[in-house]
């Protein structure tokens, strides 16, 4: 009988444990998107100053506002469609920014430049941001994956979370190399 009570006993101090470590990563994971967050709302508030310095050389600005009062709406959690809506508003930037070189004056711009490396700033720190967050998802992914632990993810409805892949605007720059003499 005393054997019975222990196996019981050591079975329920798993299922309590394992449980525990689920509701860890959970947090975890959500604390991580909430960076990526906070990353991608700096990244918000900086495009209509971006469009304000380009404004005079063309009247693109339109399409890139609207994105931008669309993605701010969007709030919760990571999805497909969200990362595919910030991977538009990456490309409308990187258009954006790539307007500096058709127009010299807007290049040599003390604005613009500022703006430019405040996005770049704004861009690093979301790519911290998304590693971190998809770290934390592969963690929960493997708990739920893995032989015990799914039983208890199954019990508890426990589903694998989704990566966060999104292409930014700095990314599609390409590196520029000079050759000395």
């Amino acid at each position: 009988m005393l054997i019975i009570v222990a196996v019981i006993t050591a079975l329920l101090v798993w299922v309590i444990w394992t449980y525990n470590r689920f509701i860890r990563l959970d947090n975890l994971a959500n604390e991580a998107w909430s960076g990526i967050d906070v990353q991608l709302k700096r990244r918000y508030d900086l495009i209509p100053n971006l469009v304000a310095a380009t404004r005079a050389y063309k009247d693109y600005e339109q399409e890139l506002l609207t994105t931008v009062a669309e993605l701010r709406n969007l709030n919760g959690q990571p999805s497909q469609a969200r990362a595919e809506s910030e991977t538009r508003l990456s490309e409308s930037i990187g258009r954006l920014i790539a307007l500096a070189e058709a127009y010299p004056d807007l290049k040599a711009s003390e604005q613009f430049l500022e703006l430019q490396r405040a996005l770049v700033q704004v861009e690093e720190d979301i790519q911290y941001a998304r590693r971190y967050f998809n770290g934390s998802v592969r963690d929960w992914n493997n708990q739920v994956e893995s032989f015990p632990s799914l039983i208890i993810a199954r019990t508890f409805n426990f589903r694998q979370r989704e990566f966060f892949e999104i292409q930014l605007a700095t990314m599609r720059e390409a590196p520029k190399v000079e050759l000395g003499s």
